[in-house]
């Protein structure tokens, strides 16, 4: 059957007009059944701990359940990879991690694109790195510690949670602008790193508060730095690695929220202002700075330059390191 021009132009304009309706109502409805938040690393950590502390606020703003949802392994890619392949309707959201911008140079090949398969939701917080040493250890202050890695390089060594992790990382940034030499060892997991430090196997750490914030307060740890640009509250008298000799050093842990590349922007914009809202409340902003991060959330496109430049800053570290994990 054929249709005059003016029909087939009146039809097309129906089409689209429903279009934007469907999508209209689509966006007043959302979300109208459960989110899932795709943690890729294990139930109990620090990363798991922040995603079920937001989950549950944000679940009593938008009235449906937040379910968790742990995919741990290959050092955050399997649990990316995942959300990268789910429908992207806004309903299944990525915990992002530093993960998401070292995996593009630490890996030949990715089952996934950091900038082509997701976008932004938001920037959640961070924790900035802390140096630490054994109770034990000869070292009281940072300035010792350096002075002693440099009178005898190659000697000493760190531990981190595994190669390409973000304290690997860390460890590799410091040894680059200290101009130090220090064996790097990796273990399956943060906890046994810690273990062997506070048992005298290793020099020192560079590693997240959220998981030695306890040691550190009974003093089975002592701290000497922080990684990031300013001291923090719960360590006052502990000054920063920039300030103790090496300016210009940052290394932080971070998170943030990502949704697949094709969610629908409405969505995605609902989903930034929620979450958003949500890790500005006092009672999620008090949960964090007890276990020693903070708060600072971003919009997308401005977790989008942070991503990127992230990127750009640990791609270089990590071609200088020649540092691989396939």
């Amino acid at each position: 059957m054929k249709f005059p021009v003016r029909a087939k132009r009146t039809l097309s304009a129906a089409l689209v007009a429903g279009t934007a309706l469907f999508g209209t109502a689509q966006a007043q409805t959302f979300p109208d059944k459960p989110v899932h938040i795709v943690v890729p690393l294990a139930a109990g950590g620090a990363v798991d701990a922040i995603a079920r502390t937001l989950g549950q606020k944000l679940s009593q703003q938008i009235g449906q359940p937040v379910i968790v949802d742990n995919r741990p392994g290959a050092n955050g890619n399997i649990g990316a990879e995942a959300v990268a392949k789910s429908p992207a309707d806004g309903y299944t959201i990525l915990m992002a991690i530093p993960a998401m911008t070292t995996n593009q140079a630490l890996y030949a090949k990715l089952p996934y694109d950091t900038f082509k398969d997701f976008a932004p939701v938001a920037r959640l917080g961070f924790a900035p790195l802390i140096l630490v040493v054994g109770a034990d250890s000869p070292y009281k202050t940072f300035p010792e510690l350096l002075a002693a890695l440099r009178a005898n390089p190659g000697k000493f060594n760190y531990g981190s949670s595994g190669n390409g992790s973000s304290q690997h990382l860390a460890g590799e940034l410091f040894k680059a602008s200290a101009k130090v030499d220090a064996l790097h060892v990796p273990y399956k997991g943060g906890a046994p790193a810690v273990t062997d430090l506070i048992g005298g196997q290793l020099t020192f750490m560079l590693t997240n508060p959220l998981e030695v914030q306890a040691q550190i307060k009974s003093g089975r740890l002592r701290p000497l730095a922080i990684g990031g640009s300013r001291r923090v509250d719960w360590l006052p008298g502990v000054p920063t690695v920039a300030e103790s000799g090496l300016p210009g050093y940052e290394a932080l842990t971070w998170w943030g929220t990502l949704v697949p590349a094709a969610t629908p922007k409405e969505a995605t914009a609902r989903l930034s202002q929620e979450v958003i809202t949500a890790m500005n409340s006092a009672e999620v902003k008090e949960r964090l700075a007890a276990q020693g991060a903070e708060v600072s959330t971003q919009k997308p496109d401005e977790f989008a330059a942070y991503l990127r430049s992230e990127t750009d800053k640990w791609a270089r570290i990590i071609k200088a390191a020649n540092i691989k994990v396939d």
